[in-house]
Formats: C-alpha cells, structure tokens, sequence
C-alpha cells in the first residue's frame, strides 16, 4: 500500500524524467580551440558538446550579451 511518502517519490520521478526529456541536446562535436582567445577548450569541457568557447571566454560572452539585451529595455 503506497503512501504519501511513496506518492510523492513518485511524483517527483515523474517530473525530473518529463524535464530531462525536454533538455537541448548537444549532439553537435565541440570545437578543439576557443572561436575567442584560440585557447585550446579543455577535454571535459568539450565533452558537453557544441562547445565553442572556453569558460572564460563563454562567460565574458554571456555577461556582454545580458548587458547589450538589458540596455536596450
């Protein structure tokens, strides 16, 4: 007999497997050097997938990107 523990439990597995299937999926071979610095993109970063900027690079892009969006409000 299930109760509101297992219930619960259940919920939540339904959910995170609903959410995981609508995850972009990044099947697209990640770049061995950095388009920005030419930096080489180290392996684990690159096993992502679809990876063209190193971290420092891919965060200063970010942090511009969501600068120029909010200025133009």
């Amino acid at each position: 007999m299930a109760d509101d523990i297992d219930r619960a439990g259940e919920r939540i597995d339904a959910e995170m497997t609903a959410r995981l299937r609508v995850l972009p999926v990044f099947d697209i071979p990640s770049l061995p050097e950095c388009i920005s610095c030419g930096e080489e993109i180290p392996s684990k970063r690159r096993a992502i997938g679809g990876v063209r900027r190193c971290f420092d690079c891919q965060k200063h892009h970010e942090s511009s990107v969501r600068y120029w969006n909010h200025s133009r409000r």
